[in-house]
């Protein structure tokens, strides 16, 4: 480690693709199976980090990898805490210490609040906060021994805001949640070099936004609300991901990158 240590001289004089540039890192990306987990593993990949990708749905992740033989997959199943030790594990035994972790994993169940099963709310709890954390955790131990590291949670905007007329209730709460945890663990952790930013995007293409972006009246409701018109295209978070990740952003930390056309600031 040296870009990510407390001491690290800031990145003056050098061109963007040096600013930009993660090799010799290693990079976990979790619920990397579809959508937006994959768009992170291949970004961090194309910048020059050794990636791994990892989700419960294995055959998925052979898949990915079969095309791009330079990720490494490995199953988990973040809300099972023992699988989050599991890989973590691996990874340190196989690859290497982790310098970057994307908190990406995550699912909602939608339902009315005054409806809502406590199973299913804990369950989206477990997944989107609690299994984050525990993962988070794990990884940041040995970041404090190595003196840096730099962890990217992947929230959302309904994490600040609302998602009525949606009915994420869980969702809700488990994404500013996340949040928040983002703020104190950098607070705590800054001083061991290991900067904690979160990701809030709006909506874009991806499982959980298909039936939604696919719907009429859907489409139209994204359109209508968000001041560029328009849902997210692949690739516009690839900026935002690549600046909290290098050393592009060695003195962010804490911070909340609404990537969302303009949803927030409404």
């Amino acid at each position: 480690m040296t870009s990510d240590t407390l001491d690290a001289e800031p990145a003056v004089g050098l061109a963007p693709d040096q600013i930009f540039d993660l090799s010799g890192r290693t990079a976990l990306v979790t619920g990397a199976s579809s959508g937006l987990g994959v768009q992170f593993a291949l970004t961090l990949q194309a910048a020059g980090a050794k990636v791994v990708v990892a989700a419960r749905r294995m055959d998925r992740l052979e898949s990915l990898c079969a095309t791009h033989p330079e990720l490494v997959a490995m199953p988990c199943d973040i809300a099972d805490l023992d699988s989050a030790e599991a890989v973590h594990r691996a990874i340190e035994e196989r690859v290497g210490p982790i310098d970057i972790l994307v908190n990406n994993a995550g699912t909602s169940i939608p339902a009315r609040a005054e409806d809502e099963d406590l199973s299913d709310f804990r369950y989206v709890m477990d997944v989107n906060l609690v299994g984050a954390f525990r993962l988070t955790q794990l990884v940041g131990r040995r970041m404090i021994e190595r003196g840096g590291g730099n962890i990217i949670n992947v929230a959302s905007i309904l994490g600040l805001v609302a998602a009525a007329p949606n009915r994420q209730a869980a969702y809700c709460a488990s994404k500013g949640g996340l949040i928040n945890l983002t703020r104190e663990l950098a607070v705590q952790w800054a001083r061991h070099g290991i900067r904690v930013n979160a990701l809030a995007p709006g909506f874009f293409p991806s499982e959980a936004t298909a039936e939604l972006l696919d719907d009429d009246a859907g489409s139209s409701y994204i359109r209508r609300n968000t001041p560029m018109a328009r849902a997210g295209r692949d690739g516009e978070l690839s900026g935002a991901l690549l600046l909290l990740a290098s050393d592009a952003g060695s003195f962010i930390t804490g911070q909340v990158l609404a990537v969302d056309g303009g949803w927030t600031a409404r």
